[in-house]
C-alpha cells in the first residue's frame, strides 16, 4: 500500500556501467528490426537495455518483466517513466521480450527482430579488445560448460546426470574475467563437442 515504489535501486549502477561501455546500444545494433514501424511501442535497444538490466539485477525469468515494466526504478535506468501510447507500460512485457529472445534467422509472422548471429560473437571480442589498449602478447582460454537449471517443459531440455536435474549445459569461453563467446546447447551432448 505505498504507492509506486521499488527495491531495485541498484539498476541506477547499471545503468551507468551501460551508459558508459554502451553495451545496450552496441548489443542492439546486432540485431535486424523487421517490426512495421508504426506498431513499434519498444526499440530493439529499449527491450535490450531492459533485458540486461533485468538479468543483472538477478530477474532471470520473462515472468518477472511482467511485474519489472511497471517498476519505476526499472523505467528510470531504461529511460521510459511511462508508454507511448494509452494503456501501455513504461516497459515491455514477457511476450514482447520473449518475441527478441526467440529471434531466429529470418523473420516470420511472430517473430520479426533478426538477430545477426555473426554480429553478437564478433561483439564479444571487440568488448575483450577494447579493454586492451593494444592486442595481448598471449591469451590464455578458459572453456567451461556449466548447468543452466530449467523448471518446466521447454524445448530441448534434457536430464543431466553430472548435476542431477533438467538443464540446459551452455558453452562458455573466458579469457581472464572477460566472456569471448557463450553457446546455448542441451544437455544431452557431449560437453567438449563444439
Amino acid at each position: 500500500d505505498g504507492g509506486r515504489m521499488s527495491s531495485d535501486g541498484g539498476v541506477i549502477l547499471v545503468k551507468q556501467a551501460d551508459d558508459i561501455l554502451g553495451l545496450s546500444r552496441r548489443f542492439a545494433a546486432c540485431f535486424r528490426d523487421k517490426r512495421h514501424p508504426g506498431f513499434v511501442e519498444y526499440r530493439v535497444e529499449d527491450l535490450v537495455r531492459q533485458r540486461i538490466m533485468g538479468l543483472a539485477l538477478g530477474y532471470e525469468d520473462l515472468n518477472d518483466h511482467d511485474a519489472l515494466r511497471h517498476d519505476p526504478v526499472m523505467g528510470l535506468a531504461s529511460g521510459r517513466l511511462s508508454g507511448g501510447r494509452a494503456n501501455c507500460a513504461a516497459l515491455a512485457g514477457k511476450s514482447t521480450l520473449n518475441r527478441l529472445e526467440r529471434s531466429g534467422q529470418q523473420a516470420d509472422r511472430y517473430c520479426r527482430i533478426i538477430a545477426d548471429h555473426e554480429a553478437l560473437a564478433t561483439l564479444f571480442v571487440t568488448l575483450f579488445m577494447d579493454q586492451h589498449e593494444r592486442a595481448p602478447a598471449r591469451i590464455v582460454l578458459d572453456v567451461d560448460a556449466t548447468d543452466d537449471r530449467i523448471h518446466g517443459h521447454q524445448e530441448g531440455r534434457a536430464f543431466h546426470g553430472y548435476y542431477g536435474h533438467n538443464c540446459y549445459l551452455p558453452l562458455y569461453i573466458f579469457c581472464g574475467d572477460h566472456l569471448l563467446s557463450a553457446t546455448l546447447r542441451t544437455a544431452d551432448r557431449d560437453p567438449g563437442k563444439e
